[in-house]
């Protein structure tokens, strides 16, 4: 019989209770060493006190009214927004993947009304994920998101990831835009270096055509810069947020320069929840926390502790681990061993990490996780490493 919740999920046996910071609290009181975050969502950790306080007000006040009509916190997180990216204008959603379909739409509807209607075509890269709707596995194209979905939506092409000629031929007279993350999440914690993003850019202006980019994991601060592509010096013209931006709140946004989101006029888009006053009460709480230079040179300080005792966690397990990869505290671990088998045995250490594909492990810990928590964070990965090797 099937169960009350749609078994879509092989979900380990941990129920989880409480959070305080980097940690999560079993219901039998067992106390884990977050490593995961949600899967990059809760940048400031569990329960952090300016979040409680920008949700629980906000709560007291109004909840929820519709994109009928202004929604003050909405105008407040974009402007903050605009403020601090390339962007000119933001449509606020409730995911990653609802982020991605606007994305879609936006880049279509932007060269319908340039009277090229043929472009339609975006390009995408093998080891994409872009969410789970039907523009989003199409556009990733994996058999894993796409098998017994058909038909999938067209328009897409799939190339090979880093191969630079085959993105030059696949342009044509109906490709729209480029769409790409600049840090693989979870396609195994695989950046794009900065010179490719460099010429993503340069070969979409060469082209006329949009460049999109898909920061859901990435941003809000991950990498140590609010933005992921702030690293290469470029800017896109779309670019898809969400995870971080709430902070554990379901949040998401879609950024883009006037000029791409020109074709959006009155009735084009929508959402009901999109944008509403909860979830962006706590998007200008992350912002005003996690945008500062103070906090973006802290996680870079903590990013460079943390790669440097991998890799010597790497070095001591070579049987078990391979290399480490990634930007900032994104980072992946890539494994000779079965990388579920380093994950399961991290739960009888009590630390939390997340697989990727390429037989990788994640490591997306709080922003806010400690000195401490990182050698802590080692300690258990090392112990889970011997437990797999032995």
């Amino acid at each position: 019989m099937i169960a009350s919740v749609l078994p879509t999920y092989s979900r380990a046996p941990l129920t989880f209770v409480k959070g305080e910071g980097t940690w999560l609290i079993e219901a039998d009181g067992r106390r884990f060493l977050d490593l995961g975050a949600g899967i990059a969502v809760n940048a400031l950790g569990h329960a952090h006190p300016k979040l409680v306080a920008a949700l629980t007000d906000q709560a007291g006040a109004l909840w929820h009214t519709s994109n009928l009509y202004h929604i003050p916190q909405q105008q407040q997180l974009a402007d903050k927004l605009v403020d601090s990216t390339f962007a000119d204008t933001v449509f606020f959603t409730n995911s990653g993947t609802e982020a991605c379909e606007l994305a879609v739409k936006m880049a279509r509807k932007f060269w319908y009304d340039k009277n090229a209607p043929q472009k339609v075509d975006i390009i995408t890269f093998d080891g994409s994920f872009h969410g789970r709707s039907s523009a989003g596995i199409a556009a990733a194209g994996s058999e894993k998101m796409t098998k017994g979905f058909g038909p999938l939506l067209p328009g897409f092409t799939h190339l090979a990831f880093g191969d630079h000629d085959a993105l030059s031929a696949a342009i044509t007279e109906t490709t729209a835009a480029i769409m790409i993350e600049p840090v693989q999440g979870e396609g195994g914690i695989r950046p794009v270096p900065d010179q490719c993003l460099k010429g993503l850019r340069d070969l979409c202006d060469e082209h006329g055509i949009l460049l999109i980019l898909d920061e859901v994991q990435c941003g809000i601060g991950r990498t140590g810069k609010l933005f992921a592509h702030e690293w290469a010096g470029i800017e896109p013209d779309i670019m898809m947020v969400a995870k971080g931006i709430g902070g554990g709140f379901p949040l998401g946004a879609v950024l883009a320069t006037e000029h791409a989101a020109s074709g959006m006029t009155a009735g084009t888009h929508g959402s009901t929840y999109g944008g509403n006053p909860l979830g962006c009460a706590v998007g200008c709480a992350v912002l005003d926390e996690v945008n500062t230079p103070e906090f973006l040179a802290e996680v870079n300080r903590k990013s460079g502790l943390l790669r440097q005792k991998l890799e010597g966690l790497v070095a001591d397990n070579p049987d078990v681990f391979e290399s480490v990869r990634g930007a900032g505290l994104m980072i992946g671990i890539k494994c000779k061993a079965l990388n579920m088998d380093i994950v399961n045995a991290g739960y009888d250490t009590q630390v939390i990490t997340v697989p990727a594909a390429d037989n990788v492990i994640r490591l997306l810990p709080p922003l806010t996780i400690t000195d401490d928590e990182i050698a802590d964070a080692i300690a258990r990965l090392d112990q889970a490493a011997k437990a797999v090797s032995a």
